[in-house]
């Protein structure tokens, strides 16, 4: 444990109580805003060399629990004690968020698909379809119907059947949903079924070359809580082609459900109508200790809590450590599908800090307004000054930076999902940083931002200081501004 210095202590106190008498008094027309003061502080405040004193404590929780952090693991409750611990003793509202994942799913004989009526037909198992892990048990005999397909399919991967809600539009409840592969996540299309009442769900290959053929997959779903099956193009087409079509789905499996905590600590001061989100996930892979993924952004925005403690903020701030990223989002999703509409309308933004120590990295800023054009569309409205705020700060220190989809890899897609504005800060993943990255960042083009994203060599030796150093003071300054003031924010 860390010993501050009665000095150092007399000065957080003289600071915290400068800024109160900030607040109760009108400003002079010459004086800088308070958001602007505040932020100078944190960031001298947040350094690198006390965030990698988190990194090195999650590097000893992965070695003491066999190499790794992931979700429904000792690493994992290790990680979130050691979070929950700090943020509590720091004066902290500490809230441990329970939430489901996957412990355990077995197929215990093969799952059958046949149409019943008007004609009988029946799909050969792992041949022609396969079981979606984690597919719930279920037998049920019921008409299909199509969900926005593309038949004949586009010559590239477009299909966008079952992405978004809208697409269901006019399903009727209790039928099983046909749903076409392509451009959004197989899970997303599983929940938006679930969501519109299928009984079961068919997703089928999307029919281009190389997209035709069925394969086992596990996409970390359950929720739909009905029996789901990967079919081929063919076995789609054929169904698509006769609406009204009656098949029988059947699933046999067991599913085993464990339960890990997000940590949730929120600011005693502060607006609790104006919340600022500040989220990072917690969970490593199970192939090793997670130092850049995501102990980086967890260490960045813990540091940041810690030394914003006693400050007097305006707006409430909320900072998340996410259980389950690495599984399908299942901390940030469930926690957001827990809030009712009243709850999500009091949280102004959410920043997501996912990576931000990558060896080879590039300073990649949350495309907010869609500015390039070209990948997933802008975020919400706000998003894109988020993106403005962020990039301030680089430019404030003569450094470059790019942006970056909102390609829904990370926490920040249950928000963006139902319109609260995110942005947030990534060094790159298995991606390769290209030559005009290289001439903006250093580094080598040509080779991955991370050569060890998802492997066991995600160690301490493997983050970049001078990325953790930057970016936790970019995380800083961002935090502290919108902890005072969010009026930028629509």
């Amino acid at each position: 444990m860390r010993i501050f210095s009665r000095k150092g202590a007399v000065g957080v106190v003289s600071v915290a109580a400068t800024l109160t008498l900030l607040l109760a008094q009108p400003a002079p027309a010459a004086a800088a805003p308070l958001d602007d003061v505040f932020a100078k502080i944190l960031v001298k405040r947040v350094t690198g060399a006390n965030a990698k004193e988190h990194l090195d404590a999650l590097q000893a929780i992965a070695d003491a629990n066999g190499g790794n952090r992931a979700a429904g693991t000792p690493g994992y409750n290790a990680s979130r004690d050691y979070v929950a611990g700090k943020l509590r003793r720091a004066g902290y509202k500490v809230t441990l968020n329970p939430i489901n994942f996957v412990q355990d799913w077995t197929e215990n004989s093969p799952p059958t698909l046949s149409q019943t009526a008007p004609v009988s037909k029946t799909y050969v198992p792992n041949q022609e379809f396969f079981t979606f892990e984690p597919s719930p048990a279920g037998d049920v005999t019921a008409q299909v119907q199509g969900v926005d397909l593309t038949l004949p399919p586009t010559p590239t991967p477009t299909s966008t059947s079952g992405c978004e809600a809208a697409d269901f539009n006019g399903f009727v409840a209790g039928r099983i949903a046909l749903i076409q592969r392509g451009t959004c996540g197989f899970a997303t299309k599983i929940r938006n079924a679930g969501f519109a009442g299928a009984s079961g769900i068919i997703v089928f290959n999307e029919g281009q070359p190389g997209r035709t053929d069925p394969f086992p997959l596990d996409i970390g779903e359950w929720r739909a809580g009905v029996p789901m099956v990967f079919a081929s193009f063919a076995v789609g087409n054929e169904l698509a082609a006769n609406p009204g079509t009656t098949v029988r789905l059947k699933v046999d499996s067991t599913l085993t459900l464990g339960t890990n905590h997000n940590v949730i600590a929120e600011t005693r001061l502060g607006n609790p109508n104006n919340v600022v989100m500040v989220g990072a996930h917690l969970d490593s892979v199970t192939a090793g200790p997670g130092i850049n993924d995501n102990g980086s952004g967890t260490a960045a925005i813990l540091e940041t809590a810690l030394q914003m403690r006693h400050f007097p903020v305006r707006n409430k701030v909320r900072f998340a450590f996410w259980a389950a990223e690495e599984i399908g989002l299942l901390g940030s999703d469930q926690y957001v599908e827990g809030l009712s509409a009243a709850q999500r309308d009091r949280i102004r933004l959410y920043l997501n800090f996912d990576m931000v120590a990558s060896p080879n990295y590039a300073y990649k800023l949350y495309d907010g307004d869609d500015s390039d054009g070209v990948g997933s569309p802008a975020g919400p409205p706000g998003s894109a000054q988020i993106e403005q705020q962020l990039a301030a700060f680089f430019d404030s220190r003569g450094l470059g930076h790019v942006g970056t989809d909102f390609d829904g890899r990370s926490d920040y897609g249950p928000f963006i999902a139902v319109g609260i504005p995110a942005g947030g800060i990534f060094t790159g993943a298995e991606g390769i940083k290209t030559p005009e990255e290289q001439a903006l960042f250093g580094g080598t083009a040509g080779v991955a931002y991370d050569i060890c994203y998802h492997l066991a060599c995600d160690t301490i030796a493997n983050p970049n200081m001078t990325a953790l150093d930057v970016n936790a003071d970019a995380i800083a300054d961002s935090t502290a501004r919108f902890a005072f003031n969010t009026t930028a924010i629509p």
